[in-house]
């Protein structure tokens, strides 16, 4: 019943203040590309080799990228969230109208998977928004995309990293992953800024031709790659450019940000060449 379910402040607080709003590139890869995550990102991976390998077989996404999201997400499954999950998405449908009809129906989806995957409405955990599990999946995308990755009869994305793992591959493939293509390139800018493409957005749409009369350097692209997007990031001395291709895109249908994006980019770079080692 919904006699148990519980309003809270502390979310309407919570998912006002977003990170990716709320601060430059600058400060916010500091939060995600430390030392502690990075080790912890190869720790996993060594724990967990198998079943990424298998995910990197079975789905074609690089095994560092699950591990970087997991990372970022919930640093490997060590802050899965303090809320229950009935509880976020209830406050935020019913008390935050700028995203009323988003939550309502994730809270619809949540009540179907609790009946479908027989558990009780009061028990999953999760984020202010409600996001659940190693790969804080929300609701809708639980139903679409998470997999019983050990086949022993449960998708399982609390206490599973097997399924959190198959689950986040199979989400980036059919978000349209495409097995070993590059994700970004580092670029700069001869001339104004270029606004015009800079506003295309995160989809790759831009040609080579165009990126060129625009004054974007090419230098480091290697031949036959078209259709790219321009992401420009805050540094401390000014923006910095780069040119991303469909995995970048990929990754910004897990959550819509390039910062994001571009952290999970990076982490997992960094987790490659520390694990490599």
């Amino acid at each position: 019943t919904f006699d148990e379910v519980e309003v809270k402040a502390s979310i309407l607080k919570a998912i006002s203040r977003p990170a990716e709003k709320s601060k430059p590139w600058y400060d916010y890869r500091k939060i995600f590309i430390t030392e502690k995550r990075i080790d912890g990102g190869v720790r996993f991976w060594q724990q967990h080799a198998d079943s990424l390998a298998a995910a990197e077989q079975k789905y074609g996404v690089s095994a560092e990228i699950i591990v970087a999201i997991l990372g970022v997400e919930t640093r490997y499954g060590g802050n899965v969230g303090g809320y229950r999950v009935v509880d976020a998405l209830s406050t935020l449908a019913f008390r935050y109208p700028p995203r009323s009809p988003f939550f309502r129906s994730e809270l619809e989806h949540f009540l179907l998977l609790t009946r479908e995957e027989q558990m009780s409405h009061l028990d999953p955990i999760g984020s202010y928004a409600g996001a659940m599990g190693l790969g804080q999946f929300m609701p809708s995308s639980y139903r679409e995309y998470a997999v019983d990755f050990d086949q022993d009869g449960k998708r399982d994305i609390w206490t599973n990293p097997v399924d959190a793992i198959g689950s986040i591959a199979n989400y980036l493939k059919r978000h349209g992953w495409v097995a070993g293509e590059t994700i970004v390139h580092q670029t700069f800018v001869n001339g104004d800024e270029p606004a015009s493409l800079l506003k295309k957005g995160l989809k790759p749409s831009i040609s080579r031709a165009e990126l060129t009369i625009a004054g974007v350097s090419l230098h480091n692209l290697p031949a036959g790659e078209d259709d790219l997007a321009l992401i420009a990031l805050t540094q401390r001395d000014g923006e910095e450019y780069w040119l991303a291709r469909q995995n970048f895109y990929a990754v910004t249908r897990y959550n819509h940000s390039r910062m994001y994006a571009m952290a999970v980019t990076q982490l997992a770079q960094m987790i490659r060449e520390q694990y490599g080692k």
